[in-house]
């Protein structure tokens, strides 16, 4: 019973956190993903083609979350966009606190866009909320069709799922009708993209919906 109140009390601070973040957030115009997944799904690797294409259309930044190294935020340096590493030395996922301590070193002043690329887990991330507008979950080919069933809490969690790495499907064991369809068993209101960060395809698709929703 202690533990369930530890965690109740937890994530009731998250949550007010959450809600300031995401007032600071509306204040500044700014639309907010938090992309969530588990290890080598090619959350950064869609986040680089992303920003590829809406570099030169918005102004954007990003918040890396990583375990250890900050590997993943020198990659998406290299394309000259504001780029804040958190490093959580083990933690299993980003929280609130560590976003608001994130934005410390952003200026959101005429960002229209941020991404959060949050710890590679589909467990922990599942129930933080950190203030963003939608959470995308992505799911690579090579983890087969049955994840949603095995993570269901993410996927309920989450509005968009992008499933990646869809040019490897000849050579691995996944049927994407069937992961289409466990998804929406779980959240029948996921909207659904299919990527491959090495064709490009569904790229342009995933970056027309996100300029959909930036308001001017």
């Amino acid at each position: 019973m202690g533990i369930i109140t530890i965690e109740r009390k937890v994530l009731e601070k998250n949550d007010e956190l959450a809600t300031q973040i995401r007032n600071k957030f509306k204040d500044n115009n700014t639309f907010v993903i938090n992309i969530v997944s588990s290890p080598g799904s090619g959350k950064t690797s869609i986040l680089e083609r992303t920003i590829e294409v809406l570099k030169s259309k918005i102004k954007l930044a990003v918040i890396e979350g990583d375990v250890q190294t900050d590997f993943d935020a020198k990659r998406v340096e290299k394309y000259n966009v504001p780029v804040v590493q958190i490093v959580t030395n083990g933690g299993c996922h980003l929280d609130a606190k560590l976003v608001k301590d994130a934005l410390e070193n952003i200026d959101l002043k005429g960002i229209k866009f941020l991404v959060i690329e949050n710890v590679g887990n589909l467990v922990c991330p599942a129930g933080y909320d950190l203030g963003e507008d939608y959470k995308v979950v992505v799911l690579s080919t090579t983890e087969g069709d049955d994840k949603p069933l095995k993570y269901p809490k993410m996927f309920i969690n989450s509005s968009i799922l992008i499933i990646n790495k869809i040019d490897l499907l000849p050579y691995v064991n996944c049927n994407v009708k069937e992961l289409r369809e466990n998804a929406l068993k779980i959240n029948p209101n996921l909207k659904i993209f299919e990527t491959s960060c090495t064709t490009g395809e569904g790229i342009k698709e995933w970056c027309s919906w996100i300029l959909e929703n930036i308001k001017d």
